[in-house]
């Protein structure tokens, strides 16, 4: 191994293996038991709201990355040549690429009208907020302004968390 090379998992490789194992349990895990699901008026409902959040959520995460440019990584650790980005859509909450998968995540869930499927969008939840805390730390190492940041704009929904 190269000295520049950094160990496995040093960077959060981990977080994005766990990350993508929770996404195909979103996308191919059974989504409710046996008989389970909501009834019919709801399961209209379902697919309408569904589909709306699944869209805007697909919006927002691709607009973020648009914002980020070349400071993107599917790592939490920011990239060695990475700038600090609080404008567009960074004023309104510091993670909007999670934001907006969490939307589409649980847009899926109620699109296809799944009980266990929410539970998977749940657990995303928490995993990208564990993740989150974690790139945080990595993020105030490298940029002392983060903090101030951090203070200032909300972590996932604007105004509320």
């Amino acid at each position: 191994m190269q000295q520049h090379e950094a160990r496995f998992g040093s960077r959060g490789e981990w977080y994005v293996v766990a990350q993508m194992m929770l996404f195909a349990l979103l996308l191919l895990g059974p989504s409710t038991w046996p008989g389970g699901g909501w009834t019919a008026p709801y399961t209209w409902l379902g697919r309408v709201f569904g589909g709306v959040l699944l869209a805007l959520g697909i919006a927002i995460s691709l607009l973020a990355c648009l914002h980020l440019g070349k400071n993107l990584t599917a790592l939490p650790q920011p990239r060695k040549d990475a700038v600090l980005v609080v404008a567009g859509i960074y004023r309104f909450v510091r993670h909007p690429i999670y934001s907006g998968v969490l939307l589409a995540a649980f847009g899926w869930a109620l699109w296809v009208n799944g009980w266990l499927t929410l539970g998977y969008a749940s657990l995303l939840l928490i995993f990208l907020d564990i993740k989150s805390r974690r790139e945080e730390i990595w993020l105030e190492q490298k940029f002392p302004e983060y903090r101030e940041y951090r203070q200032r704009v909300r972590k996932l929904l604007p105004y509320v968390y």
